[in-house]
């Protein structure tokens, strides 16, 4: 029992470092245009499906973390958010990010069977859950603000949602399908939890 809590606070610990590199490195976002581009979820979702829900809610709370800290100065658009209402910010940076790691955490445990579509899956389910998320809490919190009406223009809600996140949303989602798929199947193949 206690060489299975040391592998999963190990565990855990590695995650949490590889999501903070990413985060304050390059290796976490493409910033272009405006637009941010994160593959933080990555460890998040691997920690979710090879630890379980409670590691990915945790997972996600640090990446949340991570996000809400880029917006004193890092992100422009996380700053501008965090300018209008910190509470609100603070919701869409990480209560969206921990309600995300939890539920791809559960959605793996739902399968009976833990084979490649198991993984595929809940690994493709981590980054649309985040974008579904962010985006739905971004609308709801930030949509009447003059910044958001400032991107949206004539865009209604929907045309706004996918202009905004259709490049970022599809590379996130390849990403996540490909590279957490493969490392989570890796790990689960050599720790038991």
């Amino acid at each position: 029992m206690n060489k299975l809590k040391t592998a999963t606070l190990t565990q855990l610990a590695i995650l949490v470092a590889v999501i903070i590199l990413m985060a304050f490195t390059p290796l976490g976002y493409i910033r272009t245009l405006g637009l941010e581009i994160t593959f933080v979820m990555i460890p998040v979702i691997i920690g979710a499906i090879t630890i379980g829900p409670g590691a990915g809610a945790f997972l996600g709370f640090v990446f949340g973390l991570t996000s809400f800290i880029q917006c004193f100065g890092m992100s422009p658009f996380g700053a501008t958010l965090f300018a209008i209402n910190p509470i609100y910010c603070f919701i869409v940076c990480v209560v969206t990010r921990t309600l995300m790691g939890w539920l791809c955490g559960l959605i793996f445990k739902c399968f009976p069977e833990k084979n490649l579509a198991a993984y595929s899956i809940s690994s493709l389910s981590g980054a649309l859950l985040n974008t579904l998320f962010f985006m739905s809490a971004l609308i709801l919190l930030f949509g009447k603000t003059e910044f958001i009406m400032g991107f949206r223009g004539s865009m209604g809600v929907i045309e706004f949602v996918v202009a905004f996140v259709g490049i970022n949303g599809l590379v996130e989602a390849v990403a996540c399908f490909v590279i957490a798929t493969a490392i989570s199947r890796a790990v689960a193949r050599y720790t038991k939890h």
